[in-house]
């Protein structure tokens, strides 16, 4: 199966997760309004924070797979982080509306209709699980596993609301409603710092979290003819886009149209790394500058 194959599969199922997920938070709004219940209104916002997620990403999929230009030539790859970046302070926002609101409710409880949230709460479960059932089953990228980890938080959530409409259809005290929607606010929380954290990470030019900066450089070096890697910097230029440059000291500068194909399929199918730039060097001109302090510091041309 081709890479467009795989991406149209995985956009296909991220659309259904996008679709069904918009439309159940919008009908919990209405049911959270209607019963009064702040467990539905904050199992609403994480599914709709989640639902701005898989918007966001799809644009800025779309925007990434532009190619590069004079002004950008890197493409517009970025624009999935600054998505993740809007995303981030979008959730936080919900959050302290949430918080906020439990807590002026944890102090006069208002009337809620436990039957009403009862039967979305449950609603919200089943279509929950059919979405993870879909993206489990759909093309396994970086972005469907993203998708179905915020998946498994709004199902969570759904089973807070679950638990807030059980307790006071079967008259337990009201204040289970704002204390639950506490812990659907906790699990955003978690959420949005997962993702400010990667975020961070990208924008610092960090070296990516699956790949092991000492596993690369000694990966490379094992390659006949290469002496040592240094000055290596590893980035991402987006979430599954990373890139590297390097110097490679090797033992003869004559085998280097052989060597750099090697260097590179090491990269490309052992650390993901499709974008590297390697400049090549020679072993003994770098062994001797080394043992001279000197060497490179002074490029005055001093003749007799």
């Amino acid at each position: 199966m081709s890479d467009h194959d795989h991406s149209h599969g995985s956009g296909k199922t991220l659309l259904f997760a996008l679709v069904f997920t918009t439309g159940f938070a919008l009908v919990e709004v209405v049911g959270g309004l209607w019963s009064g219940s702040l467990a539905l209104l904050s199992d609403a916002g994480h599914m709709l924070t989640d639902s701005l997620s898989l918007g966001v990403g799809a644009f800025a999929a779309w925007l990434a797979a532009k190619p590069a230009s004079r002004k950008h030539s890197f493409g517009l790859q970025r624009a999935e982080v600054l998505g993740a970046l809007f995303n981030v302070i979008f959730m936080f926002a919900v959050i302290a509306y949430i918080v906020y609101e439990a807590i002026r409710r944890m102090a006069d409880p208002p009337e809620v209709i436990g039957g009403a949230v009862l039967l979305i709460g449950g609603l919200g479960l089943l279509v929950n699980i059919t979405v993870a059932w879909v993206l489990m089953r759909g093309e396994q990228t970086m972005n469907v596993r993203g998708a179905l980890l915020h998946v498994m938080g709004d199902l969570l959530g759904s089973v807070a609301a679950l638990a807030a409409g059980t307790i006071i259809y079967l008259g337990g005290p009201l204040i289970a409603d704002p204390l639950l929607s506490l812990f659907v606010s906790l699990l955003i929380l978690v959420s949005a710092g997962r993702l400010l954290r990667e975020v961070t990470r990208v924008l610092m030019e960090g070296v990516p979290r699956d790949v092991d900066a000492r596993e690369v450089g000694g990966a490379l070096a094992e390659v006949e003819g290469v002496r040592a890697v240094h000055d290596m910097h590893i980035w991402s230029l987006s979430s599954n886009n990373y890139a590297l440059a390097a110097h490679v000291d090797l033992d003869r500068m004559g085998r280097w149209e052989q060597t750099l194909p090697r260097l590179q399929a090491i990269l490309r199918e052992r650390f993901g790394i499709a974008h590297s730039t390697l400049q090549p060097e020679d072993a003994a001109i770098r062994r001797a500058c080394d043992a001279h302090p000197d060497c490179g510091t002074n490029n005055t041309d001093e003749r007799p």
